[in-house]
């Protein structure tokens, strides 16, 4: 009789947020496939538990998922885990997801963390509808290429990105997409969890004068629904209301403007 595969959420930062269903699963199955072994030992030295680990990734999964389905085929059972979050998402775990349902093999969730709906949730910003775009590529080409193939998205968009590429990112998605508002969510369950609400052209200010650290995932505003004309003396009241709910002059002109369409410069000047 076939055993089970488990997939299994770890923390994405800090170590309490592991279930309790968590750690049984970890500590019953009769092996554990996880992206980097290196990681998932902490956390099992963490909980006390000592399993057989194989590791499971990007570069040797077509030769490793044919060996990890035969012992679940078998009668073993396993637990698929990523470095942090949920597996399969965003990770080379939804192929052995897919292996396994083409194998017939049942497949159980044991659910934990996931920075993507984590991030959003912290990012107050409109999460009704919204598309996860994952980590964008390292190469130019192909990073402008996909941001091209969604700068009309009206969805609120999320990414992940890494503290090296980040200002590259910004400076593309600015770019591209033109002035958004975005939330940068970094550092998520940790010491220094931090959500920094800006628009995209202040963050690349922000990481041009200081280097980022930490992993980032980026909430990005979708675009703007075609609207009416607005005048100027519209826009500058629209500044104002801002102002009243506590945003600063020039922010306040700037979010009028991206709205109106109308120079933040001559928004700013009737605001006086």
């Amino acid at each position: 009789m076939a055993g089970k595969l488990y997939l299994v959420g770890t923390p994405i930062g800090n170590l309490g947020d592991l279930s309790q269903r968590a750690a049984d699963t970890l500590s019953n199955v009769d092996f554990i496939a996880a992206e980097d072994t290196r990681v998932t030992v902490k956390l099992l030295n963490h909980l006390g538990i000592k399993k057989p680990m194989l590791s499971y990734y990007e570069h040797n999964k077509r030769e490793r998922g044919g060996e990890i389905i035969e012992r679940i085929l078998s009668g073993q059972s396993c637990a698929l885990v990523t470095d942090a979050g949920m597996p399969a998402i965003s990770d080379p775990g939804e192929d052995m997801v897919r292996l396994a349902h083409e194998s017939g093999i049942t497949v159980e969730s044991v659910p934990g963390p996931s920075a993507v709906v984590t991030a959003l949730a912290m990012s107050g910003m409109p999460s009704g509808r919204f598309t996860f775009e994952g980590f964008l590529t390292m190469n130019k080409p192909g990073r402008k290429a996909h941001l091209n193939e969604i700068k009309n998205e009206k969805r609120t968009m999320i990414f992940y990105e890494a503290p090296h590429k980040l200002l590259a990112t910004l400076k593309d998605m600015l770019s591209v997409f033109g002035e958004r508002q975005i939330a940068l969510v970094r550092e998520l369950t940790k010491i220094h969890e931090e959500v920094i609400h800006t628009s995209l052209s202040e963050a690349v200010e922000r990481y041009t004068a200081t280097a980022p650290k930490g992993e980032f995932v980026l909430i990005i505003s979708g675009a703007k629904e075609q609207t009416a004309v607005y005048s100027l003396e519209e826009a500058i009241t629209m500044a104002k209301q801002f102002c009243q709910k506590g945003e600063s002059a020039s922010s306040a002109a700037k979010m009028a403007a991206e709205i109106t369409g109308l120079k933040k410069g001559d928004i700013y000047k009737g605001m006086n």
